[in-house]
């Protein structure tokens, strides 16, 4: 069950990044003199790691526990 709530986590920003092209294509809002499709694609790579972070941690905590405690 956590393995796939991690995976969920983890596509999340490939999925909203290629799903959301569509509908943030528009030169008109400008963020910082850049259009907004640049700063939606930088911003999701940038937040990618984040999510990734989330899904390690998960994932992690699952295998934590459900180990018996003895070893390394």
């Amino acid at each position: 069950m956590h393995t796939r709530i991690a995976f969920a986590v983890a596509v999340a920003p490939v999925l909203v990044l290629v799903a959301g092209l569509p509908f943030v294509n528009h030169i008109d809002p400008v963020v910082f003199g850049l259009p907004f499709l640049l700063v939606w694609i930088v911003g999701w790579v940038m937040a990618t790691p984040i999510f990734l972070g989330v899904a390690y941690l998960i994932v992690r905590g699952a295998n934590d526990r459900s180990s018996s405690g003895g070893g390394l």
